[in-house]
């Protein structure tokens, strides 16, 4: 559509980028060049004839679109067009369109057909076709792939020697999880390509053995790095006692990273001599980009357009640098002259800065490193790269996150969905997080009330979200670990990479010290844990090492312990006998052997090996807290979106383009607003009243007052004209003349349900229950959006004053399951459409058949940044 940038970066299948944007009038002359480029077998493929050139009609026609009934896109690799694709509508206001697409001999096999089918079908849809339909010869078996594989319901049928296939172009379940299969697949193989290098080419170590070049040039000589290192000097023959070369080509050997430590205004000429060479990734360590200020945003942007055209990656600027500890490759490209011993932790670090002390404190706790990314200023390569790695590398068992922003929050969220289930992620994440805000990036929000009277500008902040508290919930939810500092960071981290994970939330405490045991059990019910049965176990302080190792191999095979937490304080001077006193030896011994996950707090001495040790209990207990919680969501079935029927995607779309009412939004997702009208005036709510049908309720229609029960600003139960009229004449001397009359309803349990968008996770969902008290007490439960059926379950049992809804005090349970259903419907609404920045029905009323949506408030503005949504990009 016109004034839509559909350009995009895109990832290839061979972990190469390329450019994919719509095809110009200018492009005419690179067309034909490709065309020359082909060989008989694709020119006769995709044009069923030999078709030798491009008549000048023909040629006119392919470059000149209108980008809405005709789209065209190229894909660019360095300065060539290698492919174009093309769909054309069959006839005006059609909804079917041929799509066709054709790729140059050498690039075919790269996973560009299915990219430009995804970014062809998105076109298609803004422009509101709904099916592609193709023709393609039964020889031509890679075009048939791309088409069978895509994940959609595709039709065939043979006639005069040619398949035709047809099928519909809306996303669907299956197409997504293709989608999402290869934008996995390629990224993982991207940065494998990152952290696995033939060799690796350093710009900006000097002779002098000065500077960050020359640091990072001696660690990857010092380390062991099994591949070539390659210093690039202008005029050195040597540089660190390597061979120097005047650039990377005449060295003769491959490089798969170049590592950039220069001056920025010589950054450019370093990505183009590596982009010679055919480098597959940039470590950018220089700083001078987007940190220091418009000037370097500009910088940084053409550094990136820069490596993307000649298919590079880039990890930086402004970064620390990466490093694989395997022993196979032995990679340290980073300023940190010593890493970590090799292990099964994976570890992202976006700050560069902080990166140098946090392999300190992994190499200080023994915590053993597979792999290490300092991304930087994150221009290209970001935490999500990296979890696409994680997932499928054999040699990580743990990923730690240290995030400082969320690029692109939804895609994390989804990932860590997924990837939390086979290993734990642990992120130390920013915690600044200011109140959400519905300004657009094009002006202020709208906030669309369910009255008549139409969309009224409101420039202010709209709901809060969620709260702390509530954004580690949200975490935990997504399967990530969330922690608030680096010692955190580091405690849980250590935990999962040495101990299994506990079955339960009971713990057995084994101490010497009745002090330390009461401490252990405070904090062990503080954080959720469960004090087993017997335990505190107290061996006293003139209790042995054989004692000890006693105690502790009862409590690691008793049936209802499932963590255990060992507190010891030393004996005093020739308490025992120095034969009987190897403390750390007999926890060691018991704890690794036991299928138990152990943790310690030794207040003297020499620490046990292989058992996580914390200097204080209370920080002890919290790293094994956060793990249990974490071990508690792997028990939980993951769930599915649920098949809703009611919910038309198309018709929401056209009620927020026309600027329409609230309820015919809601409608088109299958959620019913009870009936609302406003009135001015006695005799206008009469009028209304009896078109509606006795009894009905009045409510202030002033903003924030509609279920303000208590203030008097709600009246119940009308049964006839003359109490509508004088509770009419009431409300409006306090509240205003606006009122706004609605059927009564059956009673049942307020509930609030509400959306808005999260800096870390997107949209999200929150649900609690009505009343001033629990507002003020902030009791919402928080999912992202969409909900699956158990997280809408959940999400429904999960705030403090959930009980009401399961019956108390005699009252009856409510209907959760409608519930659920509601929920799952607004989460579908708010993650379909972007504009829709926060939604609040309040109340709900809950009853133990149905439920019944009283009140909306719609905040619509400006698409907000869903980058996950839509075809593959970078």
């Amino acid at each position: 559509m016109a004034g839509t940038d559909r350009s995009a970066d895109v990832l290839l299948s061979d972990g190469t980028t390329a450019h994919l944007r719509p095809i110009t009038p200018d492009d005419a002359a690179a067309i034909v060049a490709m065309h020359s480029r082909f060989s008989e077998r694709t020119r006769y493929l995709r044009y069923f004839s030999p078709y030798p050139r491009i008549p000048e009609r023909d040629l006119h026609r392919f470059v000149h679109v209108d980008h809405h009934d005709r789209e065209a896109f190229v894909v660019v690799s360095g300065d060539r067009i290698v492919a174009v694709g093309r769909y054309e509508r069959l006839g005006p206001a059609a909804g079917d369109a041929e799509v066709a697409f054709v790729v140059e001999d050498a690039h075919q096999g790269r996973g560009i057909g299915s990219v430009l089918l995804e970014h062809l079908a998105a076109a298609a849809r803004e422009a509101g076709m709904r099916r592609f339909v193709a023709e393609v010869l039964p020889v031509n078996a890679a075009m048939l792939r791309v088409f069978s594989d895509a994940g959609y319901q595709i039709q065939r049928e043979y006639a005069d020697g040619v398949v035709h296939l047809s099928f519909p172009i809306a996303p669907t379940e299956q197409s997504l999880e293709v989608q999402w299969g290869r934008e996995h697949s390629t990224e993982a193989r991207s940065i494998a390509r990152l952290l696995a290098p033939r060799g690796v080419v350093v710009y900006g170590a000097s002779a002098t053995g000065q500077g960050i070049g020359a640091a990072v040039l001696g660690h990857l000589r010092d380390g062991g790095f099994t591949g070539a290192v390659v210093p690039v000097h202008p005029s050195a023959a040597t540089v660190g006692g390597l061979p120097a070369h005047p650039s990377a080509v005449t060295a003769g050997v491959p490089v798969d990273i170049a590592v950039v430590a220069v001056p920025p205004d010589v950054v450019p000429s370093a990505v183009a001599d590596a982009a010679t060479a055919g480098v597959h990734g940039l470590v950018v360590l220089s700083a001078g980009f987007a940190e220091a200020g418009p000037n370097g945003v500009a910088a940084q942007r053409e550094l990136t357009r820069s490596a993307y055209a000649a298919g590079m990656r880039v990890v930086g600027p402004n970064c620390l640098g990466i490093a694989n500890t395997d022993e196979r490759i032995r990679l340290n490209a980073t300023l940190a002259p010593r890493l970590p011993v090799a292990g099964r932790t994976g570890f992202f670090s976006q700050s560069g800065a902080f990166g140098v002390a946090l392999l300190a404190e992994a190499d200080r706790r023994a915590l053993g490193l597979s792999s290490f990314v300092s991304a930087g200023n994150r221009a290209d390569v970001s935490g999500n790269d990296l979890l696409q790695y994680w997932q499928d590398d054999p040699g990580t068992d743990v990923i730690l996150l240290y995030l400082e922003t969320f690029g692109n929050p939804r895609k994390f969220a989804r990932l860590t969905r997924r990837i939390g289930r086979t290993k734990p992620i642990v992120a130390l994440a920013s915690p600044a997080r200011g109140p959400a805000t519905d300004v657009g990036p094009a002006g202020p929000a709208t906030d669309v009330g369910a009255g008549p009277a139409g969309p009224v500008i409101d420039v202010g902040a709209g709901p809060a979200g969620p709260d702390g508290a509530a954004v580690t919930e949200l975490f935990a939810r997504s399967g990530v670990i969330r922690v608030d500092t680096v010692a955190e960071l580091f405690d849980v981290g250590v935990l999962l990479a040495k101990q299994p994970l506990p079955a339960g939330r009971r713990v057995g405490i084994v101490t010497n010290s009745s002090a330390l045991a009461g401490l252990a059990a405070t904090a062990c019910r503080a954080l959720g844990l469960t004090v087993a049965d017997g335990y505190p176990a107290d061996v006293g302080p003139r209790a042995s090492a054989h004692d000890f190792a006693d105690a502790l191999a009862d409590a690691a095979v008793a049936p209802d312990v499932d963590a255990l937490v060992v507190v010891f304080a030393p004996p005093l001077p020739g308490q025992l006998p120095d034969e009987d006193t190897d403390f750390a030896s007999a926890l060691a011994s018991v704890a690794l052997a036991g299928d138990r996950p152990t943790v310690a707090t030794f207040l003297a001495g020499r620490l046990p090996d292989g058992v996580p040790s914390y200097p204080s209990v209370e920080e002890a207990v919290r790293a094994l807290a956060r793990v249990a919680s974490y071990a508690d969501w792997l028990r939980q079935p993951p769930g599915v979106l649920s098949a809703l029927d009611g919910m038309d995607r198309r018709r929401a779309a056209a009620v927020l383009d026309a600027g329409g009412a609230v309820p015919d939004l809601l409608a088109a997702y299958g959620i019913e607003l009870v009936r609302a009208e406003l009135a001015g005036s006695a005799d206008a709510a009469v009028r209304v009243a009896e078109g509606i049908g006795f009894p009905v309720v009045l409510k202030a229609a002033g903003g924030g007052l509609r279920h303000r029960l208590d203030l008097g600003a709600v009246r119940l139960d009308l049964p006839d004209a003359d109490t509508v009229r004088r509770a009419y004449v009431e409300m409006a001397g306090r509240f205003g003349a606006e009122v706004l009359v609605q059927p009564m309803v059956p009673p049942g349990v307020a509930c609030v349900v509400e959306t808005v968008e999260d800096p870390a996770f997107g949209p999200v969902v929150g649900f609690g229950l009505g009343g001033v008290a629990t507002e003020l007490l902030g009791d919402r439960a928080w999912r992202a959006a969409p909900l699956t059926d158990t997280d809408a379950l959940a999400l429904v049992d999960e705030p403090r004053a959930a009980p009401l809804l399961h019956g108390y005090r005699g009252t009856e349970p409510v209907d959760r399951a409608a519930l659920a259903e509601l929920l799952q419907r607004v989460g579908r609404l708010v993650d379909d459409h972007p504009r829709i920045r926060s939604l609040r029905l309040n109340p709900v009323l809950a009853r133990t058949s149905g439920l019944s949506v009283l009140d909306a408030q719609v905040r619509i503005a400006p698409s907000a940044v869903r980058p996950d949504t839509g075809p593959r990009r970078l």
